[in-house]
């Protein structure tokens, strides 16, 4: 199996998501694009696991826990920031009080 591919796609991939997070101004999205780094560098792990014939989808699959975790305890925290501000905008919560 080819490495470069797969760690070219992972890359680009990664990227995405960073510039969706610094370019975007919606909290759901910037989760998203958080998710979608995570993913590629499950990809990351996958490739250099089959290249190298270790087992890196173990950590994969801490990482996927990881990321539901996440993913939980985020949509929690946009959903009540959501019903108390009424905005996703992450520059109206410029303070922590409520």
């Amino acid at each position: 199996m080819l490495l470069g591919p797969s760690l070219l796609i992972s890359a680009i991939l990664f990227a995405i998501g960073v510039v969706g997070v610094v370019v975007r101004r919606n909290a759901i999205v910037m989760f998203m694009c958080v998710e979608l780094m995570l993913n590629a560098v499950n990809l990351t792990f996958v490739a250099l696991s089959r290249y190298h014939g270790l087992s890196g989808q173990v950590m994969v699959f801490f990482v996927m826990t990881v990321a539901a975790a996440e993913a939980a305890v985020g949509l929690a925290l946009v959903i009540g920031l959501f019903r108390h501000r009424e905005s996703l905008n992450p520059d109206v919560f410029t303070s922590l009080k409520w």
